[in-house]
């Protein structure tokens, strides 16, 4: 056979395989019938060990663990197809609508002249805000019910994840209602009078030095890590022979010299900041969700994970992983796909993960501001 002949050939038992998957589809939708007026469960982990078993012992030596694979996915489709049979038109989850209140109390980290406050007033221009020691102390005032909003950073353009946000989110229950999409623009500002030469070391908090990086080493300036940009501005109006980067807004604040504009290590440098609520709050125009979850640490988890959202037409806009931090080398996965919990297929594999993972958090459905 020549090569055309060769392709001929595989076209046509494709087109033989894709008949049998479509039947086997159509019996897949009898069996999810079958569970419901059964009250079985979509996922028989003793059904699908059977058949992998099977297809392995038949199989030539070198196309075992092909077929394995092979079987293995066709099983997750149609799982995932039984589950969508299944779930109906029902809801993953309660909500209420997201209303902005110029009468809420909101809440974010630092003080005044932060990164943080300029964020949250691009969402609540008229609010009160009121500001906190700590990243968790925002977390535990909005679960309190304390405050209603808590706006928080939580990825960068430039310098990755706020990693600590993450964790707080996998602690607290609390949900993730908007995100706000803030350029920072980030510069070098002393006492006034200060001059460049007299600057030793540079205060402010580590994504911000770790966003100004390349500058800050080019001059070899020695950087202290502080709780944030703003208390580093106001710490250094307040001595003498050090400086802070910080917004050009919070130099003025705070009456320092600006000693050089434009020092982050990529123009335009951006940060996403999260809102958050006790209660469920979805907006109209919701288009992301995002989960928490740990996979079973064995072969191929997180690939059948990832094809039931392939599977439901879902993209997935983000993945981020986090240790466990129980003494092993276990790590979580932290998701943001496409979707809203109103959609039937959303709903269906929201409900599908919560049930079959051992651990999986829903923390949000939202839109983001520009």
């Amino acid at each position: 056979m020549d090569l055309q002949e060769l392709r001929n050939e595989i076209d046509s038992l494709d087109r033989e395989i894709l008949s049998a998957f479509e039947k086997r589809m159509q019996l897949c939708r009898g069996v999810a019938k079958y569970k419901i007026q059964n009250n079985l469960p979509v996922f028989q982990s003793g059904r699908e060990k059977e058949i992998i078993e099977k297809v392995t012992k038949t199989s030539p030596e070198d196309l075992k663990a092909g077929a394995a694979a092979l079987f293995t996915e066709i099983m997750d489709i149609s799982k995932s197809l039984q589950q969508q049979y299944i779930f109906g038109s029902k809801k993953f989850m309660e909500s209420k609508p997201f209303v902005i209140n110029s009468n809420a109390a909101v809440g974010c980290q630092g003080i005044s002249g932060s990164n943080s406050e300029a964020a949250a007033r691009k969402l609540f221009k008229d609010n009160k805000i009121t500001f906190y020691h700590e990243f968790e102390d925002v977390f535990s005032a909005v679960e309190n019910g304390e405050i209603k909003y808590g706006i928080l950073p939580i990825h960068n353009s430039t310098a990755g994840s706020v990693t600590q946000t993450y964790d707080l989110m996998r602690k607290h229950d609390v949900y993730i209602a908007k995100t706000i999409k803030f350029e920072i623009t980030h510069c070098l500002a002393a006492k006034k009078g200060t001059k460049a030469e007299d600057i030793k070391t540079v205060y402010s908090h580590p994504q911000a030095l770790a966003q100004c990086s390349a500058f800050l080493r080019r001059n070899g300036y020695q950087t202290v890590p502080y709780e944030n940009t703003a208390t580093a501005a106001k710490l250094a109006s307040e001595n003498d022979g050090i400086a802070a980067v910080c917004s050009e807004e919070c130099a003025a604040l705070y009456n320092l010299e600006i000693i050089k504009k434009g020092i982050a290590n990529t123009i335009p440098n951006f940060t996403r900041f999260i809102c958050i609520t006790k209660d469920l709050c979805i907006p109209e125009d919701a288009r992301t969700v995002a989960v928490t979850l740990e996979i079973p640490n064995s072969e191929g988890s997180l690939y059948r994970i990832l094809t039931k959202f392939f599977v439901n037409g879902m993209n997935l806009e983000k993945i981020e992983s986090r240790p466990v931090a129980d003494g092993s080398f276990d790590v979580m996965f932290y998701l943001d796909f496409e979707g809203n919990i109103n959609d039937t297929k959303t709903s269906a594999l929201l409900d599908e993960l919560k049930n079959q993972l051992d651990y999986f958090k829903f923390l949000g459905n939202y839109s983001e501001i520009i």
